[in-house]
């Protein structure tokens, strides 16, 4: 029934129902109320999880959004009734509403409804260390709305739409068990002995804190993987602790500086793409007469004793990095509350 009160300065029509400004007032504080619950119960969810050691991170952060979501929607309701206009007066809204998410606004609800896929799925999670198809690597800070929020060990943020983690693919490498295997190549000349070679990889895994294990079906191993065009192509395959899965790159710069000093100690050559010409006669000269022509000397063999003579070992930068993921990054514990 429609309202008959006089439309006066303190009140507004809308959709046939005279709204007063009172009303209007109670509507927005309502609203407002709502969000402000919402936000504080989110962070009292979060300060629990903190405290309590036995709390699964990402299990209350989901439970923590899920929550504040429903207390918005609720707020929404209750702010509308507040203004006295009944909600089927909104189902042309609805329906406009629906329109518009077919066609402008789409990715907008794809990348929504991608996010409460990820927050009720849990196949990534928040503090998971992810790898994207795009190349993108990094720890998941934040599950929003629309994108997800990925800091690099870099300590780069990247925000990535939600739809990205449901269509593409993504390389999680913190789901399940944290320790991972990893493929370190390397090449040796030919003629190398292959025992020394493995004994000399086998000497970098010992050096380095992350190697799982030297025994065991975990122990590392050293693989002869190819015949290269100039080498002998090796691969020294290890399993690495939780403390190193998080920073790929820098352990296998670690592994591939602790392989060359290795390598330097056994005074195993390291060789790079050459090509030999062999040269039978020189203008009707063959043997040493041909190579006197070309100012050879002789054998044609190059002193390089100096250029192949083992360096000194200097400090593995990437091991430092390595071992500074176990420390947060900057803002680490805030990210959760906000």
């Amino acid at each position: 029934m429609t309202s008959t009160r006089a439309i006066g300065f303190d009140s507004v029509k809308v959709f046939g129902e005279l709204i007063s400004l009172n009303e209007i007032v109670v509507s927005i504080g309502v609203l407002i109320a709502t969000v402000l619950l919402a936000l504080l119960s989110r962070r009292g969810l979060l300060k629990y999880a903190e405290r309590e050691s036995n709390a699964h991170r990402s299990t209350w952060y989901t439970v923590s959004r899920i929550l504040a979501y429903t207390i918005v929607g609720i707020g929404l309701l209750l702010s509308v009734s507040a203004l006295g206009v009944p909600l089927s007066r909104f189902a042309w809204l609805a329906g406009a509403l629906g329109v518009g998410l077919g066609f402008g606004l789409q990715t907008i609800f794809s990348n929504f409804i991608s996010g409460l896929i990820l927050l009720f799925d849990r196949t990534i999670e928040v503090g998971d260390f992810v790898e994207l198809e795009s190349g993108v690597t990094g720890e998941v800070r934040d599950i929003r709305i629309r994108a997800t929020r990925i800091v690099t060990n870099d300590n780069i943020d990247i925000i990535v739409p939600n739809s990205e983690f449901v269509t593409g693919q993504v390389v999680n490498w913190t789901h399940r068990d944290v320790s991972r295997r990893l493929r370190v190549a390397f090449g040796v000349a030919y003629g190398t002995d292959k025992n020394i070679v493995k004994l000399a990889a086998l000497e970098a895994a010992a050096e380095l804190p992350f190697t799982l294990t030297l025994d065991g079906p975990h122990r590392p191993q050293v693989w002869l993987t190819e015949f290269g065009e100039s080498s002998l192509n090796y691969e020294l395959v290890v399993w690495l602790n939780g403390e190193a899965t998080v920073r790929p790159a820098a352990v296998t710069a670690a592994y591939n500086w602790a392989l060359h000093s290795a390598l330097q100690r056994h005074e195993i050559e390291i060789p790079f793409p050459q090509q030999d010409v062999h040269v039978r006669s020189l203008f009707g000269m063959t043997g040493q007469d041909a190579r006197d022509a070309l100012g050879l000397e002789d054998g044609g063999i190059a002193d390089d004793s100096e250029t192949n003579a083992p360096e000194s070992d200097a400090d593995n930068d990437a091991v430092d990095d390595v071992k500074g993921a176990g420390r947060d990054m900057p803002g680490a514990a805030e990210d959760l509350a906000e």
